[in-house]
């Protein structure tokens, strides 16, 4: 009798475990995704403050232009 409480118990903490691990998957999933819309958000506050990326633009168009 103790043996199959012992074995009923091990499996039903695996499967416990096993849908903890995926919850854990999905917050790190969050967390990785937050992390990369925030350096996003930095980059495209840079950008827009600074002029260099309209500047660049500018270049590769004028450049373009100039050889057709």
């Amino acid at each position: 009798m103790l043996r199959l409480y012992v074995m009923v118990r091990s499996i039903v903490l695996a499967r416990l475990g096993a849908r903890e691990q995926r919850g854990q998957a999905t917050v790190e999933y969050v967390l990785i995704m937050l992390g990369a819309a925030a350096i996003a958000l930095l980059v495209l506050a840079w950008a827009t403050g600074t002029g260099k990326v309209s500047t660049l633009l500018n270049k590769i168009i004028d450049s373009i232009s100039g050889q057709v």
